[in-house]
């Protein structure tokens, strides 16, 4: 049995197919996990603001000394 340059072609293809795949699949779940840390970050920010709201803010008390 001897391979032809027809079957070699037609393997580089369907591995070349496979690899785009797997980039674009790559690409779409690092987009998500970015969105999603986004997402959290900005809760944490705008939940961390209301709470420091009711807690009244920082207390600082000043003394002199002369």
């Amino acid at each position: 049995m001897a391979i032809e340059r027809s079957d070699l072609e037609q393997k580089l293809r369907e591995i070349e197919d496979i690899v785009t795949e797997t980039k674009q699949q790559a690409r779409s779940t690092g987009t998500i996990l970015v969105l999603a840390a986004v997402a959290v970050a900005a809760l944490m920010f705008i939940f961390g603001r209301r709470r420091g709201k009711k807690a009244g803010g920082a207390r600082v008390e000043v003394y002199r000394l002369k």
